[in-house]
């Protein structure tokens, strides 16, 4: 989780608590207000999944770059070199 995630996640919930302190009172006014930071803080929780699946994503393609080449084609291209030489033909 990043600040934002954590931020938005604060905001929505006590958003929520003013709205249903202003239903439970009949205070227009505050269920109004609670309503709006509600929808502040799961704008901003939005943002910060967006954020952290960005991060996700790039983090995953630079791994991906580092990787070792599959032991698969390495096997494959080991056997194919083996029969190259088998049958006589030059290796480069």
């Amino acid at each position: 989780m990043n600040k934002d995630q954590v931020e938005g996640k604060v905001k929505d919930v006590a958003g929520r608590i003013e709205r249903q302190a202003g239903e439970w009172t009949g205070d227009k006014e505050k269920e109004v207000q609670g309503s709006l930071k509600q929808v502040e803080g799961k704008l901003q929780n939005a943002w910060g999944n967006a954020k952290n699946a960005g991060r996700r994503a790039t983090d995953k393609n630079a791994k991906q770059s580092r990787k070792p080449v599959d032991e698969s084609v390495e096997a494959e291209v080991e056997r194919e070199i083996e029969e190259e030489v088998r049958v006589g033909r030059k290796v480069s």
